[in-house]
């Protein structure tokens, strides 16, 4: 009698799919008569890996899905003046994803809200270094912490951290750029000031608002 295996026209994939069928049915032995053991192993081990992958990916979206949800609860509360704003965000924050990393944006804009500028700043900079956030919310704390610093920081410094955000790649570029152009002004370097917002007044990729921004301090800079 020919192996099951070395039948003509029968595949591995056929085999595996039997051994597949066989196992929904919980009928091994007759599966260890047909394949030996050495087949039925690795089919098993397969199988198995294959339906905890599956598994892992559906436990992967309902979380996501769950934390999304939380996670719109948590700013509906805050637009509401709820008392349980802070606690939805302070479960939110105790991760690290995405959704973490908005809701210690949330906090921060909270505690900038409430006069905490100090509290605001530190959550901003927590945020900025802490590599296990996704980097575009990285990036936008700082550009959050350079606007709320603008006027107490020190220009030179905050120029230097917003340098990379100014890259033709960056989705913060004209954010960061219109902050270098206030910052350069602030520390009395007017020509790269002008050069910044002249910049910006005229690329037609900045958002309408922020060019027509520049336009205005580009005036303002020429009257002064």
């Amino acid at each position: 009698m020919v192996p099951p295996a070395e039948r003509p026209g029968r595949t591995v994939a056929d085999i595996f799919r039997e051994i597949d069928e066989d196992l929904r049915r919980d009928n091994l032995t007759r599966l260890w008569q047909r394949y030996g053991t050495t087949v039925v192993a690795a089919a098993v081990v397969v199988v198995l890996a294959t339906a905890a992958t599956v598994g892992w990916q559906r436990y992967e979206r309902s979380q996501r899905l769950q934390r999304s949800q939380d996670y719109a609860a948590a700013v509906e509360s805050i637009a509401r003046s709820d008392a349980a704003a802070a606690a939805a965000l302070a479960r939110l924050a105790d991760g690290g994803d995405g959704y973490a990393a908005l809701a210690r944006l949330q906090q921060a804009r909270l505690r900038a809200a409430a006069g905490d500028a100090e509290g605001a700043l530190a959550q901003y900079e927590a945020l900025a270094k802490d590599d296990d956030a996704p980097r575009p919310l990285r990036d936008l704390a700082v550009i959050l912490l350079a606007q709320h610093s603008l006027d107490t920081a020190d220009p030179a410094v905050l120029m230097a951290r917003l340098a990379p955000l100014a890259a033709a790649d960056s989705p913060w570029r004209h954010a960061a750029l219109e902050l270098t152009g206030l910052l350069a002004w602030r520390a009395g370097d007017a020509g790269r000031a002008r050069d910044v917002f002249a910049a910006l007044a005229d690329d037609l990729e900045a958002p309408p608002g922020l060019r027509a921004r520049a336009a205005e301090l580009l005036a303002a800079l020429a009257g002064s």
